[in-house]
């Protein structure tokens, strides 16, 4: 490892571990150009890649409590940043996700007002269940389901084998269809399921429909 990672790694742990607002404009430093050129191969604007790289950072910063099992920051922060300009660059090209409210909305031939304020408290309790995982499997489940990582990536990054990351991800996905069952009515699911007859468990389900908000 050079000294550059060494200082890198450095930093990350007193942002994790101590809160250290110093050592993330440190990190920023020392990571900034490297992250903004790598972003640029998937986005064309060098102000974009630099919004998307201090975006970033500052989720890491704003979500740094969640991140204690991390052990390859620069791998993490990568990823974070391609996925984001993947994004980007899709709506900028004009492909759009459907929004499910509005294939709801069509099914059921009637509009909802009620229906902003049911996703937000779905989200709430989904939130809830998931901070109550075990710190592993709650890491592992949103860097796969929320950050869209691949499982192998997520190994490397945790330093675990991919078998392990399936299980966690399986562990979890059980519990959180066990806890969001009794937020979800018959009438809800029905039409979710209808939708999206190809998940198995309620907690992808409520997955899809948040993330095509």
């Amino acid at each position: 490892m050079g000294n550059t990672d060494n200082e890198v790694l450095e930093c990350w742990n007193k942002i994790i571990q101590n809160d250290d607002l110093k050592a993330l404009e440190r990190l920023f430093y020392l990571l900034h150009d490297k992250f903004v050129r790598f972003c640029l191969h998937y986005v064309k604007s060098k102000e974009v890649a630099e919004e998307i790289v201090s975006d970033v950072l500052t989720d890491c910063w704003m979500d740094r409590a969640q991140l204690k099992a991390i052990l390859k920051p620069e791998v993490y922060l990568l990823v974070a940043i391609k996925n984001r300009a993947i994004c980007h660059w899709r709506k900028s090209a004009g492909m759009q996700i459907v929004d499910l409210h509005d294939t709801c909305a069509d099914l059921t031939s009637q509009y909802r007002p009620d229906l902003q304020l049911e996703k937000k408290e779905l989200m709430l309790n989904l939130d809830k269940a998931i901070d109550s995982l075990p710190i592993q499997c709650k890491t592992i489940f949103r860097l796969v389901k929320e950050e869209g990582m691949k499982c192998a990536d997520v190994a490397e990054v945790l330093d675990i084998s991919v078998r392990t990351v399936h299980t966690q991800v399986y562990r979890a996905m059980n519990k959180l269809s066990n806890s969001m069952d009794k937020y979800v009515n018959d009438e809800r699911k029905a039409i979710i399921v209808n939708i999206s007859s190809s998940f198995l468990s309620v907690s992808s389900i409520l997955f899809f429909y948040f993330q095509c908000v």
